[in-house]
């Protein structure tokens, strides 16, 4: 059944109908998808009886293990379910005890006998990325785009005792952009869709309006997993087909050609129009004419005369180069000597082998650390060369990076003719006059350590919610733009001198990226405060003056870093010693939200550079320009996901508090940065008895606020970060009305240019309500009261929410304090305080509010990998 074009446009929302008929369901299947799948069904009513996944690997389960298990689903991880093509009559057994009435197959990599496919009421239904009965089979996304479709889709069908043959019960189709890749569609369409559409297919079985539509076998094709050798790439054909052939193999296994008879791997083509760039030609086997290596990156030519570009390389070893710097890779020729070189070349050589005794004779081949140099005869080697020439500057790094002999004298020869130095690096401003100085703000995209324009050309404009009023124009990122930011960080970690640094070298650097910062401290927060609406002051204090702290705290932890011996048992007579190593991750993605745009960077960016990764960064659309100021400042020193994920935390007031103190900090903890706080308390809890003098107390105070130009050094509250974002908080406060809670104070836009919206305070707040359990983001006081004495009563009233970062409670009696800190469920309890954070103190969530730490030593260690080592002496 194909749905028409307008059909697959239709909106689907899983999170808002409501449906009936419900299903004991088995998931049978892996991966992020079948997680989301899992929890989708769930939030829909449906009971999974059971989860049937893979084995962990690695120590690691499986994403959709993880949701099942955390949830208290029955988890079942089957190595396999047939042996010898019968099935397995444990495994049989253990999947008839769950009663499954249908199975739900959102991927599965496994062989499922038919027995278990049949046995459910229902039968089995699966999900196949393909508009079938076309890509029948494994990689289906990769052949659309090998086959150069216009159409891509997914399919949800009936599973047969055939491969992917049984009855279509839905399909979904989409256009394929001509720069698509395998990602870039998943992530675009068969990802999102295919999980709404999962749930709608189970929907439709429930209510019995599940259509069974027969496969027709014309147009059938079935195409099965390519191999390497089978992916090399036919120059002879047209610029698109390449194109084609190259974006169906990105990633797994890679389209490859042959450059001076070694097989080179493409990653990252497009399309190209438009007049070549000036470049060095490359001669490639059986291209109809030479390639162009241009500073975009190689342009390929096919038999059409038209033309497509290539970013990245990879080698037979692994190595990954931008293809911009493929002559200067180490793949093309050496550098001829001239003779007062190779003089020079033969006295280094004799360095080398002073330093070398052991070594019988230095050959071109001969590694300095292979043979047995420590860092002691790095420094040796460093300080002899520099006596015999003086002009050539070279450091310790240099030696890490170029470890041959004949390597060492390439690097060497380059550095005594100049050719080392870097180009003069030219940044464009938008230069503003504000708060009494001139700050000057960087607006293109910072790839592999210099400013330029997005590839597409694209821009956008980033306003100041303080007026409304454009700032200036910022790059747009592409795909391909994103692509070449991976490709140089994992250049830089694999072959850089950032992967190969001594940690303690590592650390004085992020040092001295602080010490800049602070230098820089005014710009920045004048920076902060017009592109995010932070009130100046606090922009200085918090948003800027926390980020210097960071990176300061981590670079202390540079060369701290350690693993440990581990005591195991002896294999007699021979003796065992286990140790651990920390090592880093490598290239690591990291995303920040826009309401602290600085002080976010740093909380990821610092632990992840001190662990020895390397880092692509994306800033929030509608606040960047600190993030490029930043790029702007590091530029001198520098060249595993962690999610935090906010929530709607609540802060507990009883009676006998300091009501003052409960009075400021309260108000604190809704208003402080305009609301836009991810630990913001999301929900006030007053005991009974001082309800009303408390509302009173903060209704009287926020008359007082100053609301203004967030660089008026007395203004107390700023506007909201954007436009969106107002309109959001005016619609919460409407439906807060809406549901019958009592607003006492605000809940409208200040009447006055920008983004501001008056600090707001609802009471009667009733637990089944919206504003009760969804997050504002902005100056909203959500207050509902508790009776007085009711301590398990509030605990359980505060911990019934899906989310879980932080947490407040105030109380004069010590042991209520504890008691309630000990039972409230979030990353973080304050006490008598709020919004108290260090630099030193691990800041993280529980529940749906994030994976992982920022902050502290546990946040090192999300950007930290383990290795066992084991020893027999």
């Amino acid at each position: 059944m194909l749905w028409t074009a307008s059909q697959v446009c239709r909106r689907f929302s899983t999170s808002s109908h409501y449906y009936q008929n419900k299903l004991k369901l088995a998931i049978i299947g892996q991966s992020l998808f079948g997680q989301e799948v899992y929890t989708n069904l769930r939030k829909h009513g449906h009971k999974v009886v059971g989860v049937f996944t893979v084995p962990d690997k690695d120590g690691k389960a499986d994403p959709l293990a993880v949701a099942a298990e955390k949830d208290g689903t029955p988890v079942f991880k089957f190595p396999r379910w047939r042996v010898k093509g019968k099935p397995i009559p444990d495994v049989v057994e253990a999947y008839k005890a769950v009663g499954a009435e249908l199975n739900v197959m959102p991927f599965c990599s496994q062989f499922i006998p038919m027995n278990i496919i049949d046995l459910p009421k229902h039968g089995s239904i699966i999900y196949h990325p393909s508009i079938l009965p076309l890509h029948r089979g494994a990689s289906a996304i990769n052949w659309t785009l090998i086959h150069g479709d216009k159409k891509a889709g997914f399919t949800v069908f009936w599973a047969d005792d055939g491969l992917d043959t049984g009855p279509i019960l839905l399909q979904r189709e989409c256009a394929v952009e001509p720069n698509d890749t395998v990602d870039t569609l998943y992530n675009r369409f068969l990802f999102p869709e295919g999980i709404k559409a999962m749930v709608e297919s189970v929907q439709l079985i429930a209510d019995g309006k599940a259509p069974r539509i027969p496969q027709t076998e014309e147009g059938a094709s079935y195409e099965g997993i390519q191999k390497k050798s089978n992916a090399k790439i036919n120059l002879a054909q047209s610029a698109k087909a390449i194109h084609d052939w190259i974006r169906g193999h990105d990633k797994v296994p890679g389209a490859w050609i042959a450059i001076n008879g070694q097989p080179v791997t493409l990653y990252g083509s497009s399309l190209f129009g438009g007049s070549a760039p000036a470049g060095q030609p490359l001669e490639i086997e059986g291209a109809s004419q030479p390639g162009l290596v241009t500073k975009n990156g190689l342009i390929l030519y096919g038999n059409d005369g038209k033309a497509l570009l290539v970013k990245n390389l990879q080698f037979e070893d692994g190595k990954m180069i931008p293809a911009s710097k493929y002559f200067s890779s180490g793949e093309s020729s050496s550098v001829e000597l001239t003779d007062d070189e190779k003089k020079m070349a033969e006295e280094i050589r004799n360095i080398w082998k002073g330093i070398l005794s052991n070594v019988q004779a230095i050959e071109d081949t001969t590694d300095f650390f292979k043979s047995g140099a420590a860092s002691m005869d790095v420094v040796r080697l460093v300080e002899e060369v520099k006596q015999k020439c003086p002009s050539v500057q070279l450091q310790s790094e240099d030696v890490y990076m170029a470890t041959t002999f004949q390597d060492f004298i390439q690097m060497f020869v380059r550095k005594l003719r100049g050719e080392d130095q870097e180009e003069e690096l030219v940044i464009d401003y938008a230069t503003k006059e504000v708060n009494n100085m001139t700050v000057k703000m960087p607006y293109q995209c910072f790839i592999n350590g210099k400013f330029e324009d997005a590839e597409n050309g694209k821009t956008y404009e980033t306003i100041n919610p303080t007026d409304g009023k454009v700032i200036c124009k910022v790059s747009y990122a592409s795909v391909e733009d994103v692509d070449r930011a991976v490709a140089a960080a994992k250049d830089a970690f694999d072959n850089g001198p950032w992967g190969k640094m001594n940690p303690r070298d590592r650390g004085s650097l992020l040092y001295k990226l602080a010490d800049l910062m602070e230098e820089h401290q005014e710009e920045l927060a004048t920076i902060e405060s017009i592109d995010s609406g932070a009130v100046y002051t606090l922009a200085l204090k918090t948003h800027v003056g926390m980020s210097i702290q960071t990176f300061r705290y981590f670079a202390g932890w540079c060369d701290k870093i350690q693993g440990k011996t581990i005591p195991i048992n002896q294999a007699r007579p021979n003796r065992n010693l286990t140790f651990t190593k920390k090592e880093p991750l490598g290239v690591c993605a990291i995303i920040i939200p826009w309401n602290y745009p600085l002080m976010m960077l740093a909380w990821k960016s610092a632990a992840c550079l001190a662990a020895g990764n390397t880092l692509v960064l994306k800033p929030a659309q509608v606040t960047p320009l600190t993030a490029l100021k930043f790029a702007d400042c590091a530029l001198s020193n520098l060249k595993k996901v962690s999610l935090e994920l906010g929530g709607k935390s609540p802060l507990i007031i009883f009676s006998d508090c300091d009501i003052d103190k409960a009075v400021r900090m309260g108000m604190s903890s809704v208003y402080f940065n305009k609301g836009e706080n991810c630990i913001a308390a999301g929900r006030l809890f007053v005991e009974e008895s001082i309800h009303d003098e408390f509302i009173s107390r903060v209704v009287e105070e926020i008359k007082k606020m100053k609301i203004g130009d967030p660089l008026d050094r007395s203004t107390d509250h700023g506007p909201q970060n954007h436009k969106a974002h107002l309109d959001k908080l005016l619609e919460y406060c409407s439906t807060g009305m809406k549901e019958g809670a009592t607003l006492v104070y605000g809940g409208r836009q200040v009447g006055r240019p920008g983004y501001f919206m008056e600090p707001t305070v609802f009471t009667d707040v009733e637990d089944h309500m919206f504003i009760a359990k969804e997050e504002s983001f902005g100056p909203v006081m959500v207050v509902s009261k508790f009776k007085d004495g009711d301590v398990d009563g509030v605990l359980q009233r505060a911990n019934d929410t899906e989310y879980g970062l932080a947490s407040g409670v105030f109380t004069r009696d010590i042991n209520k304090a504890m008691y309630v800190s000990e039972r409230l469920e979030a990353g973080t309890v304050f006490i008598n305080t709020y919004n108290k954070t260090d630099v030193a103190s691990p800041f993280g969530g529980f529940k749906q509010s994030g994976f992982g730490k920022d902050l502290g030593e546990d946040a090192l260690l999300e950007y930290l990998k383990t290795k066992a080592v084991t020893v027999e002496y």
